[in-house]
């Protein structure tokens, strides 16, 4: 029977803290968003490592289903969460990234991928701040930006609000690629 030091002894590092953790959101080349790189990685309050989905291909033969492993994809979005300042520089210089691609009085915006895609990163930390485990989300873009809630019963509450990344694909550290 295991005993209180064996699952001690195999829990290396005393466990990964989810609350130990970085996103880097990089302003795109093509679009002017002001965006302060280490200011949003400070308000960023929440994220996710991604999930990971590997279909299978089901092949009928003689009234039974073979499977096989069939493409990976990138189905679900990614989803950050900011506090909001009294500025709100984060969220104007998000507004300002989906305006570029869509503009909301002309409905004009940027063409090329490159103008408006940019490389978004997540990294599980240690307690010491040593990098775990990091995930680059590759050409990425914001989708969806959350409201905010305003309430008279929120008076000992910072504002957030969620925003909602498409990438093409990630890149997980301690894989070969």
């Amino acid at each position: 029977m295991a005993s209180i030091d064996d699952f001690k002894a195999n829990l290396i590092g005393g466990g990964a803290r989810a609350n130990q953790f970085k996103v880097t959101i990089t302003p795109p080349t093509g679009i002017a968003t002001g965006l302060d790189v280490r200011r949003s990685s400070f308000l960023c309050r929440a994220s996710a490592l991604p999930g990971q989905t590997l279909n299978p291909i089901i092949i009928p033969f003689r009234g039974r289903q073979i499977y096989i492993a069939g493409d990976r994809t990138f189905d679900d979005a990614w989803t950050t969460t900011f506090l909001n300042d009294t500025d709100f520089a984060i969220r104007n210089s998000l507004e300002l990234w989906m305006n570029g691609i869509n503009n909301l009085a002309t409905a004009e915006g940027v063409v090329a991928l490159t103008d408006y895609q940019s490389d978004l990163t997540v990294e599980q930390l240690d307690r010491d701040d040593t990098v775990l485990k990091s995930y680059i989300f590759r050409s990425a873009w914001p989708i969806g930006l959350g409201q905010i809630d305003l309430t008279a019963e929120g008076a000992d509450n910072v504002e957030t609000f969620d925003c909602t990344w498409r990438y093409q694909h990630f890149e997980a550290s301690g894989i070969n690629f």
